[in-house]
């Protein structure tokens, strides 16, 4: 079964809307636009090549599909981003747009029941399933458990609104944090993948005081 992986910007607070620029998306008054841009650098770079080289296909909402298909078939394949996602399969989920308007390469509408067409995905042969953006369409791939493996690039800002990646809530359940590094300018760059159900315990006289105080100073 091809793996879905969400591929994603998000802000400390959690905001993931408009990463690019100014423009990008203002809904809701977002004036935040493009508060990843100060932040890049090569390691960057090269974590998002190294992700962009796994994917067999795109999933994308309208208005991440709208942002793409502007701006990606203006690249030549000497851009190592659109020698692939030129390419690839994208997989597009709109209820106002319709085959005739998807005018970048290889890219169909996802019609009908959308949990049931993404499945249906994840049981084709291929590379990953990857979302980039598209905040609206992860809310429904949340409710229905379908995302098993999260590529979040981590920034060290507070945007204090905006869409965001969690924004109505997900289901419980464990992860596990597969790789992590920092780039130059303090972002972070964090692959998490699907790890069973949540787990619990409890502190209680048995904890070690001592060491609990010595990683948590300060804490009640």
């Amino acid at each position: 079964m091809r793996k879905l992986v969400v591929d994603t910007f998000v802000s400390l607070d959690g905001v993931m809307q408009a990463p690019g620029g100014p423009d990008e998306d203002r809904d809701g008054g977002f004036e935040h636009g493009g508060w990843t841009v100060p932040h890049w650098d090569d390691e960057m770079m090269q974590f998002m090549v190294d992700s962009t080289n796994k994917a067999g296909a795109l999933l994308l909402g309208r208005k991440t599909y709208d942002i793409f298909a502007s701006s990606w078939p203006l690249l030549g394949d000497d851009d190592p981003f659109a020698v692939i996602l030129n390419h690839i399969p994208k997989h597009v989920v709109s209820r106002t747009l319709t085959d005739a308007e998807l005018t970048w390469n290889n890219s169909t509408l996802l019609c009908g029941d959308i949990a049931e067409g993404v499945r249906a995905l994840k049981e084709q042969d291929g590379g990953e399933i990857q979302v980039p953006g598209s905040s609206k369409l992860i809310q429904t791939l949340l409710e229905h458990d379908l995302i098993d493996e999260y590529r979040l690039l981590v920034f060290p800002v507070l945007l204090g609104s905006g869409k965001r990646l969690f924004g109505n809530g997900t289901g419980s359940g464990n992860l596990r944090l597969t790789s992590t590094s920092t780039s130059s300018t303090g972002v972070t760059l964090n692959t998490y993948e699907r790890n069973g159900d949540l787990t619990y315990g409890a502190l209680g006289p048995e904890v070690d005081l001592d060491e609990w105080n010595r990683i948590a100073p300060g804490g009640d």
